[in-house]
């Protein structure tokens, strides 16, 4: 029983990783009805999740160190895509994550220019007042952002979003730019980013954003951190999620 168990848990590599039964029982060469039997037994002890998407690690695997985990494997996916960024932009590149009502930033990319940006790996920033933020707070839902933000709505400077129903508003609009969401001095004085959420089959699992001048235009940048977040979007997942035909309205 625990080889195959153990056959069964070696498949979920990482913890973006979905599988359905049907693959489960192909790769492990176990009968459907074993296979079956066992996920829904690993379901109840909470080692792994069910979801639309096929199961994937529960509570009790990603509690081993499986979120370091994935935050490595992010880092490593996004990795030669941000410097990419970096160089064909000039300007500082963010990867982060949503935790709670905050983003937890994984990597900063710019070479000396990165230096006059105070943000840090390791640090965290208010979610609704950075672009970062903003763009994977628009994939949750209104139930969600309400749960998140139950409290006063800190603000970082006086353009920040202060307000439930303004943040609500907000999202709406970056879900019509069709997920871009632009920041002009809400987090830092006079800097301003364009960001895009890396989507999973649950929703957000991290951001990239392009940092700079506030007065810029940062619209001319928005094509290429699209086409940043399709790559490393398409390593992870390895279907991209955000396909777009045409870009979407950054009119701010």
């Amino acid at each position: 029983m625990m080889e195959r168990v153990t056959l069964i848990m070696d498949l979920f590599e990482r913890p973006q990783t979905h599988l359905t039964l049907e693959t489960v029982s192909r790769r492990t060469h176990l009968p459907r009805s074993t296979t079956h039997r066992i996920l829904d037994q690993l379901v109840r002890l909470d080692w792994l999740r069910h979801t639309v998407a096929g199961y994937t690690l529960g509570r009790r695997a990603l509690g081993l160190g499986g979120r370091e985990i994935g935050h490595s494997a992010l880092r490593s996916a996004a990795a030669p895509h941000l410097l990419d960024l970096a160089v064909r932009t000039r300007m500082v590149v963010h990867l982060a994550v949503l935790d709670g009502p905050e983003i937890y930033y994984l990597d900063k990319v710019g070479g000396r220019a990165a230096v006059e940006i105070p943000s840090k790996v390791g640090g965290r920033a208010v979610a609704h007042c950075t672009g970062l933020g903003k763009a994977m707070l628009a994939w949750l839902s209104p139930e969600e952002i309400d749960a998140r933000y139950a409290q006063l709505i800190e603000r970082r400077t006086d353009h920040s979003i202060g307000r439930l129903d303004h943040l609500h508003r907000e999202l709406r609009t970056v879900r019509r730019r069709n997920g871009l969401a632009i920041d002009r001095g809400e987090c830092f004085p006079d800097l301003g980013c364009v960001g895009l959420a890396l989507r999973g089959p649950e929703g957000p699992v991290g951001a990239i954003s392009v940092v700079g001048d506030g007065r810029s235009s940062l619209e001319l940048v928005a094509p290429l951190v699209v086409s940043a977040v399709k790559s490393v979007t398409e390593e992870l997942f390895g279907t991209p999620r955000q396909e777009r035909r045409e870009m979407p309205n950054l009119v701010c």
